[in-house]
């Protein structure tokens, strides 16, 4: 067994006071177990611009203890040697959890950090949903803030997601200049000091704040509307809701309340925060199976309608049960529900007194339907990187222009419903919803059938989402190689003709005077973009965590729908087999579900 290995287990032992975390290297040392301790001690957890994400237990690839505090003791020094320590200490720094195993006590020793570091501390006293913590950042203008969760990750993970002063999720340098600062403090601070200086520096930003007030009651006017104004009675909208077994429940409630609608029916089940998941083993609630106990419980209670947070509620999820005699649930993806919203947002907004120019962002790898939709209206259309740490920051630059930001989407159901919170938010977005779902049930119209409608105006949208597991760097890299030509990128696939390439690896975008790229360039990650003159549009790109290589393809046109699909099922086979090449290259498709 490897020597140094050895020493990192044994060292860890001198240093870990977590019984849980200590009998699990002890057993591991006494089996001589070569190959879980190299899993655990070989390497570091990476911190990147999501923070950290990983399994629980012991070792520095893990989340645990120690490689929490010593995240902590990394992102409290990088905002002392960045900000005016004075000053920066005073704002403080706003701390969340969810429900997870663990992650109370991850969020009480980064309070404890933070504290021996004189930062005034806002330690929800609560389990909250994560865009609480972005919102409290913003409302109680702190230096930043973290959340304690891994989202939709399964029972065995945890997070830990860190926010700059602006409320939105870093993005680089922030990154590097954490985990680099992290490295630099990894000697870990005697924590039991921590209460000594607590006394004057350790707020709930409820109790002392009222931080839940002013984010019911800053949604609450940013969804007010003329259009609601006039509404019939709407007492027969009744609408399941599911939290997946994870925070959203009692907020949620209390959002609905907030805007008077009583038709809420909880799925039982799944409404109490549990850290087991007990019957959504992968809580997301995009995977097939997430919402079968919510169809059941909406065909016993005669409901039409369904929506769903994650476990961390910042993100939501839509179904809807079609009309007709065969009568089915429809689960909208979020690109659908995302065209939705931009048409619900604007319609508002045509209905206020508001006068701003007003702007609708999305990322480069969602529907483009919503910019025809802008294009149609005259409004601006902008999109970005993947993330919402991007959506986030570019709303902030457009709202400095002089713009309303009416919405900011992903295709994976994250939905910044106006700029309340500048991340997704699955609470506000579900007041949205229901306030939507209201308005159109008024007009004898279902959600789906108001999606139809804006099919028939702006053309038929549709798309083939998916990826290919790949465990070779040099394979990766040479399919890309392979697409770049050399810098003369192929003009065609088959009879498509490419109208311009972004290549956000080197810079390159031909759609630009300069041919140089607008949005962040990372040459340490593969994404490339091609726009054809028939609209159609691929864009190819690695994982950050995972090994794979992910494909977003998507058609459109005024021909009808089946068209529509014939001309993108024979676009993704032939860039497929042409240029991904998977038999050749070895590549794994996902399981069929």
């Amino acid at each position: 067994m490897s020597e140094t290995v050895i020493l990192k287990a044994k060292e860890w032992l001198k240093i870990d006071r977590n019984e849980e975390t200590r009998k699990e290297v002890e057993k591991l040392l006494e089996e001589n177990d070569e190959t879980k301790l190299t899993q655990l001690f070989g390497s570091r957890l990476e911190f990147g611009t999501a923070g950290l994400r990983a399994l629980m237990g012991a070792g520095y690839t893990r989340m645990n203890h120690i490689t929490v505090q010593q995240t902590a003791q990394g992102w409290s020094e990088y905002l002392l040697s960045t900000m005016d320590n004075d000053q920066i200490k005073k704002r403080g720094i706003v701390i969340g959890y969810d429900h997870r195993y663990h992650s109370k006590e991850f969020a009480d020793i980064t309070a404890n950090v933070f504290m021996l570091k004189g930062f005034k501390v806002y330690l929800f006293n609560v389990i909250v949903p994560t865009p609480l913590v972005s919102y409290a950042i913003r409302s109680l203008n702190a230096a930043g803030g973290v959340m304690i969760t891994p989202s939709h990750n399964p029972k065995e993970y945890n997070g830990y997601k860190v926010y700059w002063e602006n409320s939105v999720q870093i993005i680089p340098p922030h990154d590097t200049g954490i985990s680099q600062k992290i490295n630099e403090n990894l000697e870990l601070l005697d924590l039991e000091k921590a209460s000594e200086v607590s006394n004057g520096l350790l707020f709930d930003p409820i109790k002392t704040d009222q931080v839940d007030e002013r984010y019911y009651n800053a949604i609450d006017q940013e969804m007010k509307s003329k259009l609601l104004d006039n509404s019939e009675n709407t007492s027969e909208l009744k609408v399941i809701y599911t939290a997946m077994h994870g925070v959203g429940y009692e907020w949620i409630k209390r959002a609905f309340q907030k805007i008077e609608f009583n038709g809420m029916i909880p799925v039982e089940s799944q409404v109490e925060p549990d850290p087991e998941f007990p019957t959504v083993p992968f809580p997301n609630p995009e995977e097939r199976g997430a919402l079968d106990i919510a169809f059941k419980t909406g065909d016993e209670k005669g409901s039409n309608l369904i929506i769903a947070n994650d476990p961390d509620a910042d993100r939501l999820c839509v179904a809807e049960k079609t009309v007709g005699s065969e009568s089915k649930w429809h689960k909208f993806h979020g690109n659908e529900i995302g065209m939705l919203f931009g048409w619900w947002q604007y319609k508002k907004y045509k209905n206020s007194e508001n006068k701003k120019p007003v702007a609708i962002l999305n990322s480069t790898v969602s529907s483009k339907m919503v910019r025809a939709l802008a294009d149609k209206n005259g409004f601006k259309f902008e999109e970005t990187l993947t993330g919402f740490k991007w959506l986030g920051n570019k709303a902030i630059d457009l709202e400095k222009e002089g713009y309303k930001v009416l919405l900011c989407f992903e295709e994976a159901i994250g939905y910044m419903v106006g700029s309340t919170v500048y991340d997704k938010d699955g609470i506000s977005a579900a007041i949205a919803l229901i306030q939507m779902a209201q308005y159109l049930k008024n007009k004898n119209l279902t959600l789906l059938q108001q999606f139809e409608k804006l099919c028939q105006k702006l053309g038929n949208f549709l798309y083939n989402n998916s990826y290919f597991y790949c465990y070779d760097k040099e394979v990766i890299d040479s399919i890309f190689k392979k697409i770049r030509n050399d810098g003369k990128y192929f003009e065609k696939i088959g009879t498509s003709k490419i109208k311009s390439i972004r290549d956000l690896t080197t810079g390159f975008d031909s759609s630009q005077k300069d041919n140089k790229a607008i949005l962040h360039v990372d040459p340490n990650s593969q994404m490339i973009t091609f726009t054809f003159e028939n609209e159609s549009v691929i864009t190819l790109r690695t994982s950050g965590t995972e090994p794979k290589i992910k494909y977003y393809i998507e058609s459109s046109g005024k021909e009808t729908l089946e068209q529509v699909r014939i001309k993108l099922d024979k676009l993704t086979q032939m860039f497929i087999d042409t240029y991904l090449e998977p038999e050749k290259n070895s590549l794994v498709p996902p399981k069929k579900k």
